[in-house]
């Protein structure tokens, strides 16, 4: 007997010990912190500049988005916890034997599991270290919520348990469980919301709010009516708990910035750049918030006149920060518009960039007081010929370079582009952050003036930047302290006063667009408006001192509009946008160089000004202004003689209707002739007709083949007469 007794107390000291060497061996570590602040990230969270969420994952393992500190969770939502979870949370130290006990006789009487008695230290261990549900589990869990109190206290714990317990539709924490359901913060919800968020967490997809508030209905009296039991809460909070109902609201972002979200994720190095799982980026969500409000009532206003979408973004740029970006459509039922990014997205950019060619003519030695030819021009295009017009099909003669922008004419535009060149332009317009500009210059030829590329929004504001911040160019930010910042000069601050000046300047735009009051704004801001042909896209940008604001209008389907352009479109959207901006702010003057120098010119010829003409101030860089004996530079360049009409490799085609002894076609001579006698018009080298000078142009009746054209202008007292170069044309 003695021996057995023996072999009993050493199979049972041996088993103990292997009891003992199993549960060591299972029992894992603890982190150092349970906040998980550092932990890997799958994905970021978007906050706007005042932290306000642009979105929303659940991506990632542990809830570092939401979490909230205890102080900061309301004491009631504790108390629900602690008496639904573990009411003895403050005295065990870890599992709570008692309850164990209690808990395995009631599930023996009823010959089930009815009764967990897991306490809110070892569910935290569960959620550290899930294992299998077992018992073997259920007692390593034990010895682990000993040593997980022995390492935290109990408000780390209980801080720990309310961030990171499990919810449905893979929520974790209280905080995400109120939005999710209520769409509320913590401190908004009523009782019988709190107990619900506590009695979810025990059977998190069964009870199911989304489901249905019905089979919640009966564990949350319960909860109500221990509570009330243990004078938690009073009777009157009793019966407003069972008669008042569950009101579910699905959560909604305050702010919606998808198209924002999206650029930031396509351009920036966001491994790099994000901090505690969050990035915090330049957006200002109110005023974002806002300008969706301008853009979508607009686009309401104008929905008979066939404008379906619409785009504005707003930089801040003295930081070079967007604060702002929106697009908005009103033909919802086109699914895969709302995909579309209209600020990202090419678009014919009209007369848009204007402002930047003629800031690559002043750097060319132009003035503001330049004459520039306004009449009817034809010019080749590929294989045939294109006239010219301005928008109101009126031609002024001979304008300052001052009018020809700010009443934003063609024909001059044409021609600061022959005098600029588009290989020398386009080089500028890709210095000034155009990516979508690829193509060689031959491509765009002179149609580069008047915008015959595409080009972005978001690239037309960030060379307009450039204009407000006197020249220097720095790519807009999207986030907030990135150090990813390229910055370079691209225009004398000289020359950016003067387009500013003139972009600013009623008296500039008087004849296409009078003196309204549309484009003249309370603080001193230069704009420009642009309408691609047919009327597809409609333009208005601008800058004060402190901000640049472009809007586009059109249809993300190529559909045009019923005539807006851009001066009666968005326009309006741009004045709108400017006085929300404006609205808190101290006004000031755009940026004017002082050196530059203020000459009183006559207004028709840009000469120094007389008693007998018609004057005003002009800006000028020094030694470009007119003088008593040097006039300014206000006639262009003389130009070498050139056949305009016909142009190299011109097809043209015979009339069948018309006979053929009627029918002629115009060759032009382009240069200067003013010290020539005559001029010989030459086909197959042959001379076909003389004309005096000053008359550049000659009728030639059209015959079929391939010919060659060329004239001659013979100059007083000289036997060599200068030539144009020779073109070879095609008629048909």
């Amino acid at each position: 007997m003695r021996k057995f007794l023996y072999i009993t107390f050493f199979l049972l000291l041996l088993s103990a010990g292997g009891l003992t060497w199993l549960t060591m061996a299972e029992l894992m570590p603890f982190p150092h912190d349970l906040s998980f602040s550092h932990s890997k990230i799958r994905k970021a969270q978007v906050l706007d500049r005042n932290d306000i969420p642009l979105t929303i994952t659940y991506q990632n393992q542990w809830n570092i988005h939401d979490y909230v500190p205890l102080h900061s969770i309301p004491e009631m939502l504790q108390r629900i916890f602690i008496t639904a979870e573990d009411k003895r949370f403050y005295q065990h130290h870890g599992p709570d034997w008692k309850a164990r006990w209690h808990a395995m006789l009631q599930n023996i009487k009823s010959l089930r599991v009815v009764r967990g008695a897991s306490t809110i230290s070892e569910q935290s261990v569960r959620i550290l270290h899930p294992r299998p549900r077992t018992f073997w589990s259920r007692w390593v869990e034990g010895f682990e919520a000993q040593q997980l109190e022995a390492q935290f206290s109990k408000a780390d714990i209980l801080e720990f348990y309310l961030n990171q317990v499990p919810y449905a539709h893979q929520r974790r924490g209280v905080v995400q469980a109120a939005r999710h359901y209520f769409d509320r913060d913590l401190d908004t919800l009523n009782l019988k919301e709190m107990m619900a968020l506590a009695v979810l967490v025990r059977a998190p997809s069964r009870l199911d709010l989304k489901r249905g508030t019905q089979a919640i209905e009966k564990p949350i009296a319960y909860l109500a009516n221990k509570m009330l039991t243990e004078q938690q809460i009073s009777q009157s909070d009793y019966e407003t708990i069972l008669t008042s109902p569950l009101s579910l609201k699905d959560v909604s972002l305050t702010v919606q910035a998808s198209h924002f979200v999206n650029h930031i994720y396509q351009s920036q190095p966001i491994e790099k750049l994000q901090t505690l799982g969050k990035l915090h980026t330049t957006l200002d969500g109110s005023l974002q918030t806002a300008i969706q409000h301008i853009l979508d009532q607009r686009l309401i206003d104008l929905k008979d006149k066939n404008v379906s979408n619409g785009a504005v973004l707003v930089v801040d740029h003295q930081k070079n920060e967007i604060l702002a970006w929106v697009n908005s459509g009103i033909s919802s039922d086109k699914v895969a518009e709302s995909y579309i990014d209209a600020i990202t997205t090419p678009r014919q950019p009209g007369s848009t960039l204007k402002p930047l060619l003629y800031a690559s003519a002043l750097e060319k030695g132009w003035t503001a007081a330049t004459l520039i030819e306004d009449s009817p021009l034809a010019e080749a295009v590929g294989v045939g010929l294109h006239n010219y017009r301005n928008y109101s099909r009126i031609y002024y003669g001979k304008l300052r370079l001052r009018d020809a922008l700010g009443n934003s004419l063609n024909i001059p535009a044409i021609r600061t582009i022959q005098f600029v060149g588009t290989d020398y332009f386009l080089t500028k317009l890709r210095q000034l952050g155009f990516s979508t500009l690829t193509a060689h210059p031959n491509f765009y030829g002179d149609g580069l003036a008047l915008g015959n590329g595409g080009v972005t929004l978001f690239d037309l504001v960030q060379a307009y930047t450039v204009l407000a911040n006197r020249g220097h160019f720095s790519n807009l930010q999207v986030l907030r302290d990135n150090p990813y910042v390229k910055q370079y000069t691209v225009f004398d601050d000289k020359i950016t006063s003067i387009i500013a000046d003139i972009l600013s300047d009623p008296d500039a735009r008087r004849l296409e667009f009078g003196r309204g009051a549309l484009l003249r704004f309370p603080i001193q801001t230069a704009v420009k408006t642009g309408t691609s042909s047919d009327y597809r896209d409609a333009w208005a940008i601008g800058f004060n001192y402190h901000y640049t604001v472009g809007v586009w209008l059109g249809n993300l389907d190529q559909q045009p509009m019923s005539q807006v352009s851009g001066a009666g479109g968005p326009a309006l959207v741009l004045r709108a946008v400017f006085a929300e901006l404006n609205r808190y702010k101290e006004s000031e003057s755009l940026y004017l160089n002082p050196q530059l120098i203020n000459v009183k010119i006559c207004r028709d010829t840009g000469t120094l000004a007389t008693p007998q003409c018609a004057s005003r101030g002009e800006w000028f860089i020094s030694g470009t202004e007119p003088t008593q004996t040097m006039l300014a530079k206000t006639e262009l360049s003389p130009s070498p003689l050139f056949l305009r009409q016909p142009s190299n490799n011109l097809q043209l085609a015979i009339d069948p209707r018309i006979p053929d002894d009627l029918e002629a076609f115009p060759f032009i001579l382009a240069g200067d002739t003013q010290k020539g006698t005559s001029i010989e018009w030459l086909v197959d080298d042959e001379v076909i007709g003389i004309t005096p000078a000053n008359q550049t142009k000659f009728l030639w009746n059209l015959e079929r083949g391939t010919h060659t054209a060329q004239a001659k202008l013979w100059l007083t007292n000289t036997e060599t007469p200068l030539k144009t170069p020779s073109v070879e044309f095609i008629v048909k």
